[in-house]
């Protein structure tokens, strides 16, 4: 192990962000599927195909959201339809990627208003295999929060 003195590649430095940020992450990912070769890439692709990917889960919520509310204001009337449409189309998009996993997705939509919303959740699971991603979205009017929790069957 290097010394503090030292920085080695899983340091973080001045031109380095700490492994806890999220594009570090991707960058140890990327070096380590350059190293891969023969089975081990073809074991780490067979992974891939029923890893719970949380880029690929956030696309799918996002889009959801701009193809359901997009650029309207809030309605009070509408609020229902939105989450009812943005939680069927999350769920139909994410059955299309094949994987073996349950899905659980919650929407809460709430006017912009100066009014305060705190969330948590807490799962015990297997973090080998079960995943969650939460999207906030917004606009001018409102919140739009999603959240997807994929469960390994």
């Amino acid at each position: 192990r290097p010394s503090p003195a030292q920085p080695g590649p899983a340091q973080p430095g001045p031109d380095r962000p700490s492994p806890a940020r999220r594009g570090s992450l991707v960058i140890a990912f990327v070096v380590v599927t350059a190293g891969l070769r023969g089975a081990a890439m073809d074991e780490f692709q067979q992974a891939e195909e029923v890893a719970f990917v949380v880029d690929d889960v956030s696309t799918i919520i996002k889009e959801a959201v701009e193809n359901t509310i997009g650029g309207n204001a809030y309605q009070h009337n509408k609020v229902n339809q939105w989450t009812s449409s943005v939680v069927e189309q999350c769920l139909s998009q994410l059955t299309k990627l094949a994987k073996p996993f349950k899905y659980i997705v919650t929407c809460v939509i709430m006017q912009k208003n100066g009014a305060g919303l705190h969330t948590a959740s807490s799962c015990f699971w297997d973090n080998s295999i079960d995943g969650s991603c939460t999207v906030r979205w917004e606009n001018k009017t409102m919140y739009c929060i999603l959240s997807i929790f994929g469960l390994g069957v």
